[in-house]
């Protein structure tokens, strides 16, 4: 086995490593995709209507159209006589003439006709259907939905940049478009390294443990606006790991693999890695420490800053491949899916008890947030080991990250850290 040499890179900030990745990394090229398949990808174009809406006058009422003046005199005690002429369902494309003491049965969302000015709702009537008593005087233009109400041809109606919901794709398909130009998903492969993982639900033999990142890592990515491709586990062996990475390179935007990125006999990683030019050092946090970033080439070309899929190279323990990935890899994953918001909300909040964090790095701790009754947050570590990176049982009760920074050593009860809601 060929082994990759010590790092003699300086340690870097985290605000360095995550400016080094978000200047290599772009949003992926724009695509027209069939509206029923835009949800939650960033708009590329704005949206124009392409017709009306309401694209014709229609009833706000299920009741009768007719002409306003001919019942204006009517009340409870005197109602005005009609003969009813149409019945008009919603989508009926009929247009009949109403004349003096006629009118039209319509139903909601029907077209009125071109001689009526006015709907009277049904329950101001005896619902007659052949000939009908109105009761109450209609204002003008009673419940009529005018032609371009709402929007008319030609307005925008989603402008570029807006991440697509689902009301999103109702206001496009109810102005009459059909695709739309959004930022695809990144595609992303997932792979982690090692000899010992076993898939879930496997017996562990001695030195053995279960693959909790490959579905970790695969969750984020979908959570992040990704698509993740899991390719698996590979054990400790050069040639197989980047047999894995020639093999999918033609098909991901990124890849992300845990493990094997430290100074260990073992670290394959780094070893296969780090002669194509991929970056690894260590970053001044905690958990999270050693770090890869670069790009892996396609069909053997060199690797440039701007060929080949990206690839975070992020540590095998558990907190710290969450922490890594919340630090780094979905602020970049975001980018290249064209978002303008890339970070989670962050705020201030008070510790309710003290812990003590490492000197000179960064300090991710995953805590829990309560709120009393008045609405007031505080926050505590999530388990008793605190930031310990292999502690992942326990990191399924955490909710959020506290900040600690870089040269606080302890945190005392009281005090206010700025922490960033991961759920």
């Amino acid at each position: 086995m060929t082994l990759g040499a010590p790092t003699a890179s300086p340690p870097l900030s985290v605000t360095e490593h995550l400016d080094r990745i978000l200047g290599s990394v772009t949003r992926l090229p724009a695509v027209t995709i069939p509206i029923a398949h835009a949800l939650n990808l960033t708009l590329a174009e704005d949206v124009h209507a392409a017709v009306s809406v309401p694209s014709f006058d229609n009833s706000a009422m299920d009741g009768y159209a007719l002409r306003r003046v001919d019942a204006a005199a009517a009340t409870a005690e005197t109602p005005v006589a009609f003969r009813v002429v149409a019945d008009l369902p919603a989508g009926s494309a009929e247009n009949p003439r109403l004349g003096s003491g006629e009118a039209a049965r319509i139903m909601t969302g029907a077209a009125v006709p071109d001689d009526a000015d006015c709907i009277v709702p049904i329950e101001d009537t005896d619902q007659g259907t052949q000939t009908v008593l109105i009761s109450r005087a209609p204002q003008a233009a009673a419940h009529i939905r005018r032609e371009g109400a709402d929007v008319r041809t030609g307005d925008t109606v989603l402008t570029a940049g807006r991440v697509l919901g689902p009301r999103d794709l109702a206001a496009a398909a109810a102005v009459g478009v059909s695709d739309l130009s959004v930022y695809p998903a990144p595609r992303v492969g997932v792979l982690s390294t090692g000899s010992e993982l076993r898939e879930p639900g496997t017996p562990l033999e001695r030195g053995q443990i279960h693959d909790s990142n490959s579905l970790l890592l695969a969750a984020m990515i979908a959570e992040g606006g990704g698509i993740p491709i899991q390719l698996g586990s590979v054990p400790d062996d050069n040639n197989a790991f980047e047999e894995i990475l020639r093999t999918h390179a033609d098909q991901v935007d990124a890849f992300v693999t845990s493990g094997g990125v430290s100074v260990g006999a073992y670290d394959i990683v780094k070893a296969v890695l780090a002669p194509l030019g991929v970056w690894f050092g260590p970053v001044r946090m905690q958990p999270g420490k050693p770090q890869g970033f670069g790009r892996f080439p396609v069909a053997g070309e060199p690797t440039t800053a701007a060929t080949g899929p990206a690839i975070f190279a992020l540590p095998g323990n558990p907190v710290s491949v969450f922490v890594s990935f919340e630090a780094f890899v979905r602020p970049a994953l975001l980018t290249m899916a064209g978002r303008s918001q890339i970070f989670r909300y962050t705020q201030r909040v008070t510790t309710s008890v003290g812990w003590r964090s490492p000197a000179g790095r960064a300090q991710y701790m995953p805590t829990i947030v309560d709120w009393d009754d008045a609405g007031t947050a505080s926050i505590r570590p999530a388990t008793a080991g605190g930031s310990g990176s292999y502690l992942v049982a326990s990191l399924a009760k955490a909710n959020a990250l506290a900040l600690v920074p870089e040269d606080v050593t302890e945190v005392f009860a009281g005090d206010v850290l700025t922490v960033t809601l991961v759920s």
